[in-house]
């Protein structure tokens, strides 16, 4: 039988965003694929450039709507360093507790979009329900369900009260015993075990070859996390596990992520019942950062967020370089594509949970007569669309 091309996307159902996975297929079976990035550059690093460090916060926390807290709390771990700031214990507490709570509602929006991909509508439809209880906290805490806007150069902008820390308790029981829940469907429903189980298998020595990170490491047996690796904020206080599974197949990127949400549970209880005193941010911050450069490293949802600053002496940075997990995860689950069946390649794709949007770099076209490279302009590439080049 004759090989042939199939692509999934730029635009495709399968694909919250705009990505091209180029697969080859012999029949059913996938014997090659490539991933192309570059549809969906929003000029973000370039951007910061022209604006004040606080600025770039509101900047960042658009990044990625799902890990907004991921990506300022990154920056601002670069920035702080860079300035020399100590940021009170209150504020490091809060700032732990919305990293916990957005990392128990990305997984808990992963799992439902997962059952969906393999058409358990049921898991769907619970775990989304079960996610309103977690953007309720959040809303209440930070006064949105996404984008939090919680962190500021220095601290948070908003304390929690005192008088609604029970309120909060009793929602993360009720989160922890549905997590509970969704782990007893994974193990012993049989639905995502039967589907899931042996399909594109990520080995350990893979995993490692390829940096993969996250989640789907994990999954595969790589203990890595940067709460462990390099405590920031509050963790190296915390007492909680470190999630590993060794399959490395999709089953087990569910089992890593649902094992998370309880301990994400248990990590946001510890932070509730043992708030520190005491100031939640610091009362005078300057708005001009001294020369230096500085990298933040931060365990998001989807795995290590890295954030590279450095500051001139203005108030503004002079380069804000972000590197989002999904870039670093893109290489394995290409790689797991190839000798699978193409029907899987949807829940492949989706199992590493991927933000195309924070992923995302400026394309640059290279000649392959003259090997210049150029850098395409809008009118540029209608130009080539309208030629049908």
């Amino acid at each position: 039988m004759a090989e042939i091309k199939v692509p999934i996307g730029p635009q495709h159902p399968a694909l919250e965003e705009p990505e091209l996975f180029l697969l080859t297929v012999d029949g059913e079976e996938i014997v090659d694929a490539e991933a192309r990035i570059g549809y969906n550059h929003r000029g973000m690093e370039k951007s910061a450039e022209f604006r004040s460090y606080m600025q770039v916060l509101y900047l960042y926390e658009r990044i990625c709507g799902i890990c907004s807290h991921t990506h300022t709390s990154c920056f601002v771990l670069a920035t702080e360093e860079i300035a020399g700031l100590e940021v009170p214990k209150r504020g490091k507490a809060i700032r732990t507790l919305v990293g916990e709570l957005e990392r128990i509602h990305s997984h808990l929006l992963w799992l439902g979009i997962a059952g969906h991909e393999i058409g358990f509508d049921t898991l769907w439809m619970y775990s989304w329900r079960d996610r309103e209880l977690v953007m309720d906290i959040l809303e209440e805490i930070c006064g949105n369900r996404v984008n939090y806007g919680i962190n500021t150069i220095g601290g948070v902008r908003r304390d929690i009260p005192v008088e609604k820390i029970d309120d909060y308790l009793k929602a993360i029981d009720i989160l922890e015993e549905r997590s509970g829940y969704y782990a007893k469907v994974a193990f012993e429903e049989g639905t995502l075990a039967a589907r899931l189980s042996g399909v594109h298998v990520l080995t350990k020595e893979k995993a490692i070859e390829l940096c993969t990170c996250g989640p789907t490491g994990r999954a595969s047996g790589v203990a890595t996390d940067i709460r462990f690796e390099e405590p920031y904020f509050i963790y190296d206080e915390i007492p909680f596990d470190l999630i590993t599974w060794e399959s490395g197949d999709l089953f087990g990127r569910v089992v890593v992520r649902v094992l998370e949400l309880i301990e994400s549970c248990k990590i946001a209880r510890y932070v509730l019942q043992n708030m520190p005193d005491g100031p939640y941010r610091l009362e005078k911050v300057p708005k001009k950062i001294p020369a230096g450069e500085a990298v933040g490293r931060y365990e998001g949802p989807r795995g290590e967020d890295i954030h590279y600053v450095r500051a001139n002496g203005t108030e503004c940075p002079d380069r804000a370089k972000v590197r989002a997990p999904t870039y670093q995860n893109i290489p394995a689950v290409v790689e797991t594509l190839k000798g699978s069946y193409i029907a899987d390649a949807p829940i492949a794709i989706a199992s590493m949970d991927p933000c195309f949007s924070c992923t995302d770099r400026m394309a640059v076209v290279r000649d392959i007569r003259s090997g210049k490279e150029s850098r395409m302009r809008v009118r540029d590439l209608s130009k080539l669309a309208k030629e049908g080049k």
